[in-house]
């Protein structure tokens, strides 16, 4: 239970000195950072042990996601642009072919976070990722516009 607040009270903390007193186009990427690591941490209730060995493994994947969803967003760029047929078969095959690469390294992901974590928290990951990126996207939002949401 001490583990748990302690851990809330860091994430509430970061959370707090990652957008204050900066304008709102500008975040403290390494405070952010660390947010996110505690946030995960806590929520796939990682062992130290599991903790160490996981890290390197989901960052390695994150980058290189980073990289390919970086490429289909300039083919989506482009296909907004008038384009021959030819180009726009070209794109569609291109896109097919980041997508197929992202569900390969997922899957070889996977492979290797279940050595490090359990199934279950493996499953959960996605999940509590893209939980700690709504929370940070409507933190961010409810401090531009007072505090108010849509």
């Amino acid at each position: 239970m001490k583990k748990m607040l302690f851990t809330y009270a860091v994430i509430l903390f970061l959370g707090n000195t990652a957008f204050a007193q900066r304008p709102t186009t500008e975040y403290d990427k390494e405070k952010l950072e660390a947010a996110r690591v505690a946030f995960i941490t806590n929520r796939l209730d990682l062992k130290p042990d599991q903790a160490e060995k996981f890290w390197p493994l989901f960052n390695q994947y994150n980058d290189e996601r980073t990289i390919m969803m970086g490429k289909v967003s300039s083919l989506n760029r482009e296909s907004m642009q008038e384009l021959t047929e030819q180009r726009a078969r070209e794109i569609i095959q291109k896109r097919f072919s980041i997508q197929q690469e992202l569900l390969d390294r997922e899957k070889i992901f996977m492979e290797e976070i279940t050595k490090v974590i359990s199934p279950q928290q493996a499953i959960k990951l996605g999940g509590v990722n893209r939980e700690f990126t709504r929370q940070v996207y409507q933190r961010n939002r409810g401090g531009r516009d007072g505090g108010t949401r849509n």
